[in-house]
């Protein structure tokens, strides 16, 4: 029930900065913007057990058709996490400079190894720490999470 919420609240947030004109990305930009949020936000959960993320992997669509080895759930409103975009730039892995640090509250989800897509298994730690993301656009919006 709660992760269903959870679910209406982050469409109804999307749609809302879609539909003032707050983000306006090219149309790559865009879905790339669209695939970071439903890879790695969730303002409204805790998160941090392994049902969390067994659940929330499947939601989102990362157990088909292979599992997601790894995945970061952000547990921040977007507008936190835009914010790290107006950081300071730093390299990101593939050399780019695109990439800013902040500290958030995270799921981290690991695939336990034994599982099989589409029933995969994970291990989940919850913590605050740094984060690093790349960001694009004008406004800068996160488009890739880097570490």
């Amino acid at each position: 029930m709660a992760l269903q919420r959870t679910r209406s609240w982050f469409l109804l947030l999307v749609l809302t900065l879609l539909g003032l004109g707050l983000v306006q990305p090219s149309s790559g930009q865009d879905r790339m913007y669209q695939r970071f949020l439903r890879q790695h936000v969730a303002p409204q959960d805790t998160g941090g057990d392994d049902r969390y993320c067994n659940v929330m992997m499947q939601r989102r669509k990362m157990t088909a058709p292979q599992c997601k080895r790894f995945n970061t759930f952000i547990h921040e409103d977007i507008w936190n996490i835009r914010g790290i975009c107006s950081t300071a730039n730093i390299q990101c892995k593939n050399g780019n400079m695109n990439c800013h640090e902040g500290v958030v509250k995270v799921t981290d989800c690991r695939e336990t190894g034994g599982s099989r897509a589409p029933n995969c298994r994970y291990r989940a730690r919850a913590s605050t720490r740094r984060v690093v993301i790349a960001c694009e656009g004008n406004p800068e919006v996160p488009v890739h999470f880097d570490r």
